[in-house]
């Protein structure tokens, strides 16, 4: 059975509330993870679902407005984020280079990817997911029968695309308890907050202090399979070609300490969600937001 498409009124006043164990509709909390990402505190891929970096969202934005940190859509925290009245939702009609790409399914090896001339997106859908910072089902669900082929229509979208750029920080925390990147400024005050991976038992966070060294947009990989341990033993070193599904995605941020990064992906949906190889995985359009923010020197602090 199809998911039913999302309706989204302009308020809801029962929705705002998690009392008597009922929590928003899936319309609401779109509406919040829409409203809280233009406030730049990202729950990741915008998808209408509540979950673990949906509440870590919420709580970072309660905490930097002062107000009880409860992980849930109180009241209070609607007042605040309903202080942006502008459209959460809006009408995109597609151009013909929406249309036409060029899309590929990818190869799976990166022997394999080595060959191409650019890792881009697999189809129209991946594309207008990535633009919106929404889950392709999450399209879907919105623009029920369509099927995002013909230049000219219109589809319903997140309104995410003109989200102010960020001053620019001092300091960056990294948290490896709750999988946050968040952003300082020089006084301390909290810039933003994204969901992040950030290592694994093979290749855990580096825990300590750091500098960011250099900013690098639309990066190329080398794949070096003594870095990785669960590299196949037959694999060989490659480099692979720029593009959002490159490895790093479109941005890598080098990092003082040697071989790790900040970095974006080509698995947005499972920022936050899954173990990296040590490096700080954002979704792509989280760490273009955050390139915007930084220089050569900013403060990284790692903790546990």
């Amino acid at each position: 059975m199809a998911a039913a498409p999302l309706r989204l009124a302009a308020q809801d006043p029962a929705g705002h509330q998690h009392s008597k164990g009922k929590h928003p509709s899936g319309a609401m909390l779109l509406r919040a993870q829409i409203l809280l990402a233009r406030a730049h505190f990202s729950s990741g891929e915008i998808d209408g679902a509540f979950g673990q970096n949906l509440r870590k969202a919420i709580e970072g934005y309660q905490n930097s407005q002062q107000l009880d940190v409860t992980g849930t859509l109180d009241a209070p925290t609607w007042a605040a984020l309903e202080r942006d009245s502008a459209d959460v939702l809006g009408d995109y009609q597609l151009l013909q280079a929406d249309v036409d790409g060029p899309y590929a399914a990818l190869p799976a090896s990166y022997a394999d990817k080595a060959k191409l001339s650019a890792l881009g997106f697999a189809s129209a859908l991946e594309a207008l997911g990535e633009r919106f910072h929404a889950s392709p089902a999450l399209l879907r669900r919105l623009n029920p029968g369509q099927r995002f082929t013909k230049a000219g229509e219109h589809i319903v979208v997140p309104q995410v695309a003109d989200i102010a750029e960020l001053a620019k920080a001092t300091r960056l925390v990294i948290d490896q308890s709750d999988q946050t990147l968040t952003v300082l400024d020089a006084g301390g005050a909290v810039l933003a907050q994204f969901p992040a991976s950030t290592g694994s038992e093979h290749d855990p966070l580096p825990l300590g202090h750091w500098k960011v060294k250099t900013i690098s947009r639309n990066p190329v990989f080398h794949y070096n399979p003594k870095l990785f341990w669960d590299a196949g033993a037959n694999e060989h070193a490659a480099t692979l070609p720029a593009g959002p599904n490159n490895p790093v995605g479109v941005v890598w941020i080098d990092l003082s300490k040697e071989h790790y990064g900040i970095h974006g992906t080509p698995e947005p949906a499972n920022v936050g969600k899954t173990q990296s190889h040590g490096c700080i995985r954002l979704t792509n359009w989280d760490a273009t937001a955050l390139a915007h923010a930084l220089a050569a020197g900013v403060d990284v602090l790692m903790q546990d």
